[in-house]
């Protein structure tokens, strides 16, 4: 009897893993171990601290580190990582949508943009890019010799995580 229960409650809830495709899992499963510093297969808040010292962020608060692991239902394994970028991914714009907001810099449908022009679109309106994220985005995404930023190739990896051959 117990098996067929403990069967009929997985059909019933929602698979995280089905949300996402193998490569994906793959890639939350590498970062979840990079995380996951003592190795104990939970993410905590030592594990926090130490990801951010390697991403050369020091003094990181207490209550910052906190509010992380609050974010969770309970300890932080691989299943429940998977769940909560899930969570935070389900309403993600989709391609077509960030592509619509790049056209809006683009009217004649060139599929880039000058690299000077979104820089200064980003840092003077709505919620405007500091000068440390405008050097993040383009030594991610660099202008072509041109001065041109690929704009189509960069909704690609924001939506799907790797750049096109």
């Amino acid at each position: 009897q117990a098996p067929k229960k403990a069967k009929k409650r997985i059909e019933g809830g929602s698979n995280v893993f089905s949300m996402f495709e193998q490569t994906q899992i793959q890639e939350f499963k590498e970062a979840f171990t990079i995380m996951d510093q003592n190795r104990d297969g939970f993410i905590d808040k030592a594990d926090l601290r130490d990801t951010f010292a390697a991403l050369g962020r020091l003094n990181v608060k207490n209550e910052e580190l906190e509010e992380m692991v609050k974010e969770a239902p309970g300890p932080i394994n691989f299943t429940v990582f998977l769940t909560m970028f899930g969570e935070k991914l389900k309403g993600t714009d989709p391609e077509e949508t960030i592509l619509n907001a790049f056209k809006i810099f683009d009217p004649e449908g060139k599929g880039h943009i000058k690299a000077d022009y979104i820089k200064e679109m980003l840092m003077t309106q709505a919620d405007r890019f500091s000068q440390e994220e405008i050097n993040q985005m383009f030594a991610a995404f660099p202008p072509d010799v041109s001065g041109n930023l690929d704009y189509k190739n960069l909704c690609y990896v924001i939506t799907h995580g790797e750049e096109k051959d």
